[in-house]
């Protein structure tokens, strides 16, 4: 054996297992269940999926055999919880449009002892929710009836618990303050406010104040010809509640402290390379746009995804990424078809193992990719209801027989565990690491 193969041989045995351990939806399923946004609350325990005709459905995940002193490796198991109409189409008068009911993002609020709270929005508003449990009760059978005062001659009947029910209950809308789709909402850390991003702007909001909220963040020109780049993403910092950044179309991510400045167009700092102009084409800013960028879970790394890569960047180091994993590489030759059926306008989201050890995005043909930041490894696996085998890889697919319809656009990592949601059109498949080092923290 050559030492090229053995060397290959030993970077497989290194990567991790991942089981399939369940899915939702079925091929019958309609354009209307198109999973359009999965998150995981910060326990782990629920898991929200918005979809195409703004419904949210929440999971309850547990590990069946924790109770048993079985807990490590056993599978975990999703079930439905509650599910609810969030959106609803909506027809703008003034700009004669139409405004579907997509769910664009879901993001959990912390958890307060009478329910969960979580924020969801389409492209034009913002709704926070209320998920709590009802008692609902009726009145005791004849036999258990207990006499109460008498009204002429009338008893009355003793209530009993009938069964118990899981409502959603809308507590506040936000909406017209964006003259643009909104492409991204965060909750602060400070668990009272949160931000919602456009192309142009990012407003900061209280959570029980609907009707107002404050501009932090605008990059429109007094003259939109002169518009050079459009802001993609933003999200607040996981512990550092004055800290936030936000990406643009030019592939920089800026960070912006409220401290210095109540509005943060003047970044703090700024994180970007520069292209090579040798290397400029037709397609380079396309592909250099920002499509998701996320914070590890301990604020020390900034996860960032365009078309082509992966990117890892330190918050200490502004001049280039620690890490660049090439996702798309055997597309590089296929733009110009790309951009035709607008493909290349696909926006595929990106998330990280707690630790921040491994990182997460999804592709086409419903594969999705985890490239392991320890040994440096990448390893892609198609979403389907049969588990990989240990070790089998899938390989650089043939680009004239890919199916570019399905795609995993929209993915999540648990909180806590080693355990991942990959959203495939109308699909949700959740796979889980079969390491030696998985703890359930449940």
């Amino acid at each position: 054996m050559s030492q090229e193969q053995s060397l290959s041989n030993n970077q497989e045995q290194d990567k991790e297992h991942w089981k399939y351990i369940q899915s939702f939806g079925d091929d019958a399923s309609s354009d209307d269940d198109v999973v359009t946004a999965v998150e995981f609350d910060r326990t782990g325990k629920y898991l929200a999926v918005g979809d195409k005709a703004g419904r949210i459905c929440i999971f309850h995940g547990h590990y069946p055999n924790a109770k048993k002193g079985k807990g490590k490796g056993s599978p975990i198991d999703f079930k439905l919880y509650t599910e609810f109409q969030s959106h609803e189409p909506e027809f703008d008068c003034l700009k004669n449009l139409e405004l579907e009911e997509k769910i664009n993002m879901v993001k959990w609020c912390k958890q307060q002892n009478n329910g969960f709270f979580l924020l969801a929005t389409n492209y034009k508003a913002i709704k926070h929710w209320k998920i709590h449990e009802k008692k609902i009760k009726r009145p005791a059978r004849n036999g258990n009836i207990r006499p109460g005062e008498h009204v002429k001659g009338l008893h009355i009947p003793r209530l009993l618990p009938y069964q118990t029910v899981t409502t959603a209950t809308p507590k506040q809308v936000f909406s017209n303050a964006h003259g643009y789709y909104i492409n991204s909402i965060s909750i602060n850390s400070d668990g009272e406010t949160f931000i919602s991003a456009d192309d142009l702007r990012i407003n900061l909001w209280n959570l029980e104040v609907s009707n107002e909220s404050f501009n932090i963040v605008d990059v429109k020109p007094a003259n939109l010809e002169e518009l050079t780049e459009v802001i993609t993403s933003a999200n607040f910092h996981p512990t550092e509640c004055n800290t936030l950044i936000f990406s643009t179309s030019r592939g920089s991510i800026r960070m912006g402290d409220l401290r210095d400045s109540a509005l943060c167009d003047h970044h703090a700092k700024l994180f970007e390379t520069e292209e090579d102009p040798s290397n400029k084409s037709f397609f380079s800013e396309i592909l250099s746009s920002m499509l998701d960028i996320k914070f590890s879970k301990d604020g020390r790394y900034i996860l960032s995804r365009d078309y082509l890569t992966l990117k890892m960047w330190d918050v200490n180091m502004e001049s280039r990424p620690v890490k660049t994993i090439p996702i798309h590489d055997y597309l590089k030759g296929y733009l110009c078809d790309l951009y035709d059926n607008d493909c290349i306008f696909d926006k595929f989201e990106c998330s990280m193992s707690p630790d921040a050890s491994r990182l997460l995005t999804g592709s086409y043909n419903n594969n999705f990719m985890i490239h392991n930041m320890e040994n440096d490894t990448s390893q892609t696996i198609e979403a389907t209801k049969n588990s990989p085998k240990p070790g089998s890889v899938v390989q650089t697919p043939n680009v004239n027989l890919m199916d570019f319809g399905k795609k995993a656009l929209h993915v999540a990592w648990h909180p806590n565990n080693d355990v991942i949601a990959v959203a495939g059109l109308n699909k949700l498949y959740i796979y889980e690491s079969i390491a030696p080092n998985l703890t359930p923290e449940f």
